[in-house]
């Protein structure tokens, strides 16, 4: 089926001027609707990476949440500081936590939601 109309359009990938033979058609050329066509698939593996990047990132706070116990390191990621400055805060008595041995500072979840709730 063949059409008797000439629409003037610009490519939506090299954005050169066209005469289109259809209402729908967005490119110039076959090469132009590949190349379209590749950049849009790139563009969802990209964001389909970014999102399992996001999920990964989140994961450790999200098992952090769970736990009702934490160590000064685990206390250091939920807060968003460094592991010297959790120390800094248990050392001053703002946290309150629990020397089991030498290495092994123990914070209960219940006493860092009281800080937080606090400081609200």
């Amino acid at each position: 089926m063949s059409s008797n109309m000439f629409i003037q359009r610009i490519c939506e990938h090299c954005s050169k001027e066209f005469t289109a033979r259809t209402t729908v058609t967005k490119f110039c050329s076959e090469a132009c609707a590949k190349r379209a066509y590749k950049e849009r698939k790139r563009a969802e593996k990209i964001k389909q990476s970014d999102s399992e990047t996001l999920l990964f990132k989140n994961r450790p706070i999200e098992d952090l949440k769970a736990k009702e116990f934490l160590s000064v390191k685990d206390i250091a990621l939920l807060l968003g500081c460094s592991t010297r400055t959790a120390y800094r805060l248990i050392d001053k008595g703002k946290i309150s936590a629990v020397n089991l041995a030498e290495r092994l500072t123990r914070v209960k979840r219940s006493e860092l939601n009281k800080i937080m709730e606090q400081k609200n």
